[in-house]
C-alpha cells in the first residue's frame, strides 16, 4: 500500500493502534504467558492490531505498517520517512539498526498525513 491508499481506507486509519510498540505486540501476540499482567489480551486469531514502526535495518530507514495477529505478522507498506525528520529520528537512536515504535515527529508527521487524531494524542 502507499501512504495515499492507506489514507483514503478510512476504516483501515481508525484501527490503527497508534501506541503501539514492537515490544507491546511480541507481548500480547508471541508470548501469552505475560498478557494478563498487560491487561491487554488476545483471545483468538481473529484479534489483529494494525501499527506503524520505524525499521532501520532497511535502507533508507523507513517508516512500516504492520498487520499482526496471533499467527502472522504482514507488512502492508513501506514509507518513506521525510529527510529533516530522518535525520532528526537516527541521531536520537545513535544510528543503531533496529526496529522502533513510532513517536515524537514522526508519529505527529504520520497522523497529519492520515487525518488521524485520537483524543490520546
Amino acid at each position: 500500500m502507499t501512504l495515499e491508499q492507506v489514507r483514503h481506507n478510512q476504516d483501515l486509519v481508525n484501527d490503527i493502534d497508534w501506541d503501539m510498540t514492537p515490544e507491546e505486540a511480541v507481548t500480547l501476540y508471541l508470548e501469552w504467558g505475560n498478557n494478563w499482567s498487560h491487561g491487554r489480551m488476545v483471545k483468538s486469531k481473529k484479534d489483529v492490531s494494525h501499527y506503524f514502526v520505524i525499521n532501520t535495518w532497511i535502507h533508507p530507514p523507513r517508516v512500516v505498517l504492520i498487520r499482526r495477529n496471533s499467527e502472522e505478522a504482514v507488512e502492508l507498506g513501506e514509507f518513506d520517512i521525510p529527510d529533516d525528520l530522518l535525520t532528526s529520528f537516527l541521531k536520537s537512536v545513535g544510528r543503531a539498526r533496529g526496529v522502533y515504535a513510532i513517536e515524537g515527529a514522526i508519529k505527529d508527521w504520520l497522523m497529519t498525513e492520515l487525518g488521524a487524531y485520537t483524543s490520546v494524542h
